[in-house]
């Protein structure tokens, strides 16, 4: 596998959006690490062919996501008993398999195990998610085209 900077590029600008500190990629012939600690981002690629070397990328430092603890002082809330799909991988979520194709599955429809929900991107690779559980689909919680984190929800489903 070798990346061309077009292709270094786009990782660079997922890497900076998607809010992680350090991604790493190594093959037999390549090499490439990216970092972001609130810092400018920098990126080393050791690769046999000769890249012409670019300079520095400036990313906009992102802050550490900080998760405020969640008090259940209301219990009018009715989301428990709903389950949240979440997010197997970092990627860009899509809702539909195209720009111009129909969105995989909207609000208030009926899903069984195995039904293809959205495709997750990472990469150049397009990975299909498929739901685990059968239900109604109540919300939908990322918007497409959006990067989505590691276990990030992104359904909630009334279980039938």
């Amino acid at each position: 596998m070798s990346m061309d900077i077009k292709q270094i590029q786009d990782l660079i600008k997922f890497v900076s959006k998607s809010g992680v500190n350090e991604v790493s990629i190594e093959e037999k012939d390549f090499k490439i690490t990216i970092k972001t600690n609130q810092e400018p981002t920098y990126v080393t690629a050791t690769v046999p062919a000769a890249i012409p070397a670019a300079a520095p990328v400036q990313a906009v430092p992102t802050a550490p996501a900080t998760t405020a603890p969640v008090t259940s002082a209301a219990p009018a809330s009715d989301d428990s008993k709903y389950i949240t799909i979440k997010s197997p991988m970092i990627g860009t979520f899509y809702r539909s398999p195209g720009p111009d194709k129909p969105s995989f599955v909207n609000v208030g429809d009926e899903i069984s195990t195995g039904k293809a929900l959205c495709i997750i991107e990472a990469m150049k690779l397009f990975n299909e998610i498929e739901s685990e559980v059968s239900g109604k689909i109540v919300k939908i919680l990322v918007n497409d085209a959006q990067p989505v984190e590691y276990d990030q929800p992104l359904f909630l489903v009334d279980p039938n």
